[in-house]
């Protein structure tokens, strides 16, 4: 299982779940994507992202002023 990491901070929306979205297409099933964004919409954005595209947000926490997830492919 590899673990990709997206550094999505500085972008606004919805730039942070399009770059998702071009990096779920080089994920294997299984593997996981790790994202930081400072997006405010981010988490909103994130959670529908995942149910649209039937995948698994792992975890989502904050971390200093951006937010961090993974997601499971």
């Amino acid at each position: 299982m590899a673990v990709t990491l997206l550094d999505a901070r500085g972008l606004k929306c919805p730039q942070p779940t399009l770059k998702i979205t071009v990096m779920s297409i080089k994920i294997k099933q299984g593997d996981i994507l790790e994202v930081i964004a400072d997006c405010p919409t981010f988490e909103k954005d994130l959670r529908d992202w995942c149910s649209r595209a039937k995948k698994t947000l792992l975890w989502l926490r904050e971390e200093g002023t951006a937010k961090k997830a993974q997601i499971q492919f």
